[in-house]
């Protein structure tokens, strides 16, 4: 999509359609909604009057200009009351802009930078909100249709009041096409059938990535992670015929302070099949996407390497199928992972925390001291917090907060579930150091307590992304399918931690 911007008048703008804000409440339409209302001799004030136009958050109406304005169409759109217009406000009405427009056939529209001047925002933060959310809710994945006629809308011009403004507004373009783009690739990740999203595939990917920004890359197959100990993540690959790999991303934003460093680790699992404990038919059918987590750390990393905050960066993916093939693993049988704990399988199909267990051992390994590590883990944290919320786990409350805010930041929640150390007493194992389940109660605790183990004195959290990864239908700037959660809160965290 081509994005620019220039200094103009909206009433000016010859377009197959303009786009204009308005707040809830207002009676009297001024600025650019005024001067549009008078050049369509008073329609939308007329509109206001009988109860039509209210500016609802969300609220679209699209009125034909009938020659009075150069462009053929204007929307105006809710932005609700001012004291409650956000980021996400000013994302999901950009996104339900550009489907409503692109619904009528309209491949291009210039717009006002909405949302300029409400809940904080400059024309920057305006900006940024205005591509993402247009960027995000135009995104559709249909690359295996035959019948590629749907429209898409593919400009965007944004209209500076006037030239000094135009920098600021640039800024933001910039700024949030980057997090966008690196949100629709851990997106189309995601979506991809399994049989084109293998682990090789996804490293394939992840190549992409580093040789698009100068970031460096290591893939480890087999023999490599054997040599390492990583017995916790061979034992899930032993039952698929597709080779396991260890995809290894570096950032290096800080090089002369290797203490200044960040590790964010995903769960790769290309598919899941349960392994022996199979899972059902039903059950099976969104396991394409338990690589969700892996494919954020790799969306995360591109956006990182782009907007280059002063933290060195470690992004780590344990990719590999759970599959129940002849050499497949089996409940009860004992791996040893990387930092040397032994753990019984309870059951196949809790493959998620076994994965992570060697990939944060390997981050330990490097010396990292603070990380995050993101899966689809747990049906049972979708019960807890539905699909509104991750869950979010950790060793270091501080580190929990620094998270959460992150998140907070770009209007990504996270929701702290309790870590009590009583719960570790449901994971004991009689022949192992720990086994990989714990029972039906406190699910999501248990898997990431879990994973907790291998963290040996790094700060560390994790985000149980099962509610959010996916949505069933439209919702805001998030079309059906994969969402890209939590890429943004993953590179918001990244500049927290930057040392300027």
């Amino acid at each position: 999509m081509e994005i620019s911007v220039v200094a103009g008048n909206i009433t000016q703008q010859e377009s197959p359609a303009i786009v204009v804000g308005m707040l809830q409440g207002v009676t009297d339409p001024a600025g650019a909604l005024g001067e549009v209302d008078q050049a369509l001799d008073g329609a939308i004030t007329s509109l206001i009057e009988d109860g039509e136009i209210k500016g609802n958050r969300g609220e679209l109406t699209l009125l034909h200009t009938l020659g009075k304005l150069p462009s053929k169409r204007v929307v105006v759109a809710g932005l609700g009351y001012s004291d409650s217009v956000s980021i996400n406000t000013v994302r999901a009405l950009a996104a339900s802009v550009g489907r409503l427009l692109r619904s009528k056939g309209v491949t291009q529209f210039v717009s006002v930078v909405l949302g300029t001047g409400e809940g904080g925002m400059g024309e920057s933060e305006s900006a940024q909100a205005v591509v993402e959310g247009a960027e995000l809710g135009l995104y559709r994945f249909d690359k295996h249709k035959t019948d590629q006629s749907s429209p898409q809308v593919g400009e965007i011009t944004l209209i500076a009041t006037d030239d000094s403004k135009i920098a600021n507004i640039e800024s933001g373009v910039n700024r949030g096409r980057i997090i966008a783009d690196a949100v629709n690739l851990c997106r189309s990740m995601a979506n991809e059938p399994p049989n084109f999203m293998t682990p090789t595939m996804m490293a394939e990917n992840a190549l992409d990535v580093a040789t698009s920004t100068g970031i460096e890359i290591e893939v480890l197959d087999r023999p490599q992670m054997a040599e390492l100990g990583m017995g916790a993540l061979l034992g899930v690959a032993q039952g698929s015929d597709e080779p396991p790999k260890l995809i290894v991303l570096r950032y290096h934003g800080d090089p002369n302070n290797e203490e200044n460093n960040l590790g964010i680790v995903g769960k790769g699992i290309t598919f899941d099949s349960g392994g022996l404990d199979l899972k059902s038919a039903a059950g099976m059918l969104e396991m394409k996407s338990d690589m969700a987590g892996g494919a954020s750390i790799i969306g995360a990393m591109k956006a990182i390497a782009q907007l280059k905050p002063k933290v060195n960066v470690i992004g780590i993916v344990p990719a590999t199928e759970n599959m129940p093939g002849g050499k497949a693993q089996r409940p009860s049988d004992v791996v040893k992972a990387m930092n040397g704990k032994t753990i019984e399988i309870g059951n196949t199909d809790a493959e998620g925390r076994l994965v992570l267990a060697d990939g944060v051992a390997y981050a330990r390994s490097l010396g990292i001291t603070k990380i995050v590590d993101v899966a689809t883990l747990t049906g049972a944290v979708v019960v807890a917090l539905g699909n509104l919320a991750s869950g979010i786990f950790g060793n270091d409350q501080n580190w929990i907060d620094t998270v959460i805010q992150s998140g907070e930041s770009v209007g990504e929640r996270l929701w702290q579930l309790p870590t009590f150390d009583e719960y570790k007493d449901q994971y004991k194992s009689d022949i192992a150091d720990i086994n990989n389940t714990g029972g039906r109660g406190a699910g999501a605790t248990i898997g990431a307590l879990i994973i907790g183990e291998f963290a040996d004195g790094a700060q560390w959290a994790h985000l149980d992304i099962a509610g959010t990864n996916r949505t069933s239908s439209v919702d805001g700037f998030n079309p059906k399918g994969a969402t890209g959660a939590p890429v943004r809160t993953l590179v918001a965290l990244a500049e927290s931690q930057s040392s300027e």
